[in-house]
């Protein structure tokens, strides 16, 4: 493909984005197929001789967007949001187009120092202390991973990594019931172990954070049996209901304790560029010595963009720093993000959260998640209403209910709603009993986007 044959595709993919945005209420939010139907209809082997661009565009329109699910829907209410505003569509088309490798200062050298300015706006967005740095991540799952890597680091006074864990003892970590299952996986992985992550209660509604006493009491107990606390992870903004610690009484704890202190905020960190969320939900977060949100979900950067804000990143640099020769830069002192993160290879994933923020502004970013928490308590009163049972009340813009009827029925009418196609839910898991949880969060959803669900619950539960 020579650049004037580019260019006219490119014209094309913009224009088939376009359309694609602009159609998709008209759309199922989740495509009607079976498994395998997809690549039934893809060649079997690779092709010997190239084709025209004109056969591969026809088959990418026949077979893709129709066996897609569409998570830029406006009534995709499933999961948490993997937002993609326009704006930030646009940097990602010019990040492909220029194809940088950010792995160091030099190879990449606007795209290392506008990660580290971006960095330090969305540290003064969500009210993060002066002095604070931090990394873009891929995904807050490495943040997760990066940061357990240092608790345990810390925990072996930095020989781990060298000498390995077998003679360090049980390295034990805490968390809430309802933290992510990135943190079982980051235990998996950094080899501290399933076994070794202690989950322990929470206290209930209305937040669902986890028992600052419980936590005392389990270091304690490890200790005495001759364990060695590591670290804590905190969650604001849970996933299965959105429960959120008291930063303030886990950070306490921490610090009495010595141990490394992670905040994961994947979804709600967003929320805190809203003063009123962050009085509420933030208190205590400059206890921590690690924080990770995704500017990918609720703020509209298209995936994958996760930032993890750290207070002293010199731990985390000792823990992950890797330098042979080759990597080095010589006669300058820069920085290299790759010494941050597992990856070498890094994406220049600054360049959209410049065109994002620019765009819209802190205040045009507050004023669609304040009106996604509005909408979300409005579906949630007239679920109510309609004879829904409430089983947790909105945390931000995600609450759960359930309908009549036991918990496969609960299953049933999950999904029998996306069956349906007109939006898009998921199931979900508390105290025992089978939930149906409905978020708020698409970038250009409206109100009536919003409350079309509820009457589609209704109309399909059979209780209009």
């Amino acid at each position: 493909m020579d650049w004037e044959e580019f260019a006219r595709w490119g014209e094309r993919a913009a224009q088939f984005g376009a359309d694609y945005h602009e159609g998709l209420r008209d759309r199922p939010v989740r495509p009607d197929v079976t498994p395998g139907e997809a690549a039934a209809l893809l060649a079997d082997a690779p092709p010997e001789v190239g084709e025209a661009m004109e056969a591969i565009w026809a088959d990418f329109l026949d077979i893709v967007p129709k066996r897609l699910t569409h998570w830029q829907h406006p009534r995709f209410f499933a999961y948490f949001p993997a937002n993609a505003a326009p704006v930030s569509m646009l940097a990602e088309m010019l990040v492909s187009v220029m194809a940088p490798q950010c792995m160091l200062w030099q190879t990449s050298p606007v795209a290392t120092e506008m990660e580290g300015v971006m960095v330090d706006w969305l540290r003064q967005a969500v009210g993060l202390p002066e002095g604070w740095s931090g990394v873009i991540q891929d995904s807050a799952s490495s943040a997760t991973l990066s940061a357990v890597l240092t608790m345990r680091e810390r925990a072996c006074d930095w020989s781990g990594n060298r000498e390995g864990l077998s003679a360090k003892g049980a390295l034990r970590v805490y968390v809430s019931e309802q933290a992510h299952s990135s943190v079982d996986r980051a235990c998996w992985v950094a080899g501290i172990g399933q076994d070794n992550l202690v989950k322990l209660p929470s206290v209930g509604a209305p937040t669902f954070g986890v028992d600052a006493v419980a936590l005392r009491r389990a270091i304690a107990e490890d200790r005495a049996a001759g364990h060695v606390p590591a670290g804590i992870v905190a969650v604001t903004g849970g996933t299965g209901i959105g429960a959120w610690d008291d930063l303030a009484a886990v950070g306490a704890v921490a610090a009495e304790e010595g141990l490394y202190l992670h905040c994961d905020a994947a979804w709600a960190g967003s929320a805190m560029i809203c003063p009123e969320i962050r009085d509420e939900m933030w208190r205590g977060i400059e206890t921590c010595d690690s924080v990770v949100f995704n500017p990918h979900k609720w703020l509209g950067a298209q995936f994958d963009c996760s930032v993890q804000f750290l207070k002293d990143p010199q731990q985390q640099v000792d823990t992950l720093k890797i330098a042979p020769e080759y990597l080095k830069t010589s006669g300058a002192e820069v920085v290299n993000y790759s010494e941050w993160t597992i990856p070498l290879g890094r994406r220049f994933r600054a360049l959209k959260l410049w065109f994002l923020l620019r765009y819209y502004g802190l205040e045009g970013l507050r004023a669609r998640m304040r009106n996604h928490v509005a909408w979300a308590g409005e579906v949630c009163c007239a679920l109510r209403d309609h004879g829904f049972e409430i089983v947790t009340e909105p945390i931000l813009s995600l609450f759960t209910f359930r309908g009549p009827g036991d918990d496969a029925a609960q299953q049933r009418l999950v999904d029998a709603i996306n069956a349906d196609g007109r939006i898009y839910v998921t199931q979900g898991m508390h105290a025992g009993r089978r939930v149906v949880r409905f978020q708020v969060g698409q970038f250009d959803c409206t109100r009536d986007d919003v409350m079309m669900a509820v009457d589609v619950i209704a109309e399909i539960s059979g209780r209009q």
